[in-house]
């Protein structure tokens, strides 16, 4: 789906740290922050069709002019009578700078760079904002096993390589639940390495993981205890089972027992005609808190994912997407 050579940059030019593409996206208004050159966008824009729009924003104006050259080369392509996407320069800190507005989207998206934002809190509290009740935040980034030491987040070569400002992955439980979304849902995780005995020196016992998680603005009329759901296959794409995230697997026609905060992402989000949810007893093991079963750690996940696959971006964190 993507332009020719000669028609885009994009190859040379895209940079990631996980697929942001999640489920059930068609007409959704989506929100891409820090779209780089729109490549992200573009493959939405097809997705969500064209009674969809998907909107880049992006503080680099040179990116967000490249990301315009290609608006009309799409829409020819996708059979589109009028564009469905558009790119605007600004902060994801600041989107009403920009123009955006109060629950407006259906998804915001991201791909590795909240983690250069210096105010972290700032950028999920706007994601929040814009979203509509029962919008979601599906967003690929860096985490770091402990909390930065002052040399490493002032780190000229490790802020290029989007580790100098990675959180700490459990600092980015804790803002969500200030900011007023639910619990982070942890999708995937594939490790990243840094390869240099000086950096490694710099950063000494700190890990680092690329993961993606999906974050829900659960409304509060939707909390309604845990549940018991089935899956009737309605999504294209994932018609016998869909993988939500590392915990919850829906196969079409099972019934899961799911704790309140899943009951209440289900009932309230686009996904809640795609499940019959009925009232039911919590499952053991089923609350992120103090509960061991429940992986919420993206280390954890790595080592799981470890013993049954290689890591797919073993030497690089922000460079072109594997």
């Amino acid at each position: 789906m993507h332009a020719s050579p000669r028609a885009s940059p994009f190859p040379k030019q895209y940079y990631g740290c996980g697929l942001v593409v999640p489920e059930c996206l068609a007409s959704c208004w989506i929100l891409d922050l820090g779209s780089g050159s729109g490549r992200d966008c573009y493959l939405l824009s097809q997705l969500v069709g064209e009674q969809g729009h998907v909107t880049g924003i992006d503080m680099t104006e040179g990116q967000v002019e490249v990301a315009k050259k290609h608006i009309a080369y799409h829409m020819e392509k996708f059979g589109y009578q009028k564009p469905n996407v558009e790119f605007l320069q600004g902060y994801m800190e600041k989107l009403g700078d920009a123009g955006l507005a109060d629950n407006s989207y259906d998804i915001v998206i991201s791909n590795c760079v909240i983690n250069l934002a210096p105010d972290k809190r700032a950028v999920l509290q706007e994601a929040y904002r814009v979203l509509k009740p029962g919008g979601e935040m599906y967003f690929s980034d860096v985490y770091a096993s402990q909390r930065l030491s002052e040399t490493t987040r002032k780190h000229r070569v490790l802020w290029g390589e989007c580790l100098a400002g990675a959180l700490y992955w459990k600092d980015l439980y804790r803002i969500a639940d200030e900011v007023g979304f639910s619990p982070p849902c942890l999708v995937t995780a594939s490790s990243i390495s840094i390869g240099d005995k000086e950096l490694e020196s710099i950063v000494g016992d700190c890990r680092f993981v690329s993961a993606t998680f999906r974050l829900f603005k659960v409304p509060g009329s939707s909390r309604a205890g845990p549940g018991q759901v089935t899956y009737n296959g309605g999504i294209v794409g994932h018609e016998r089972e869909l993988v939500f995230d590392a915990n919850f697997t829906f196969k079409k026609g099972e019934v899961v027992d799911v704790d309140a905060e899943m009951a209440a992402i289900l009932r309230s989000s686009r996904f809640a005609e795609k499940f019959l949810i009925q009232p039911g007893a919590a499952p053991q093991g089923c609350s992120c808190k103090g509960v061991k079963e429940k992986i919420c750690d993206p280390f954890q996940l790595l080592e799981q994912l470890a013993a049954l696959r290689p890591a797919c971006c073993p030497g690089g964190s922000c460079g072109p997407s594997c």
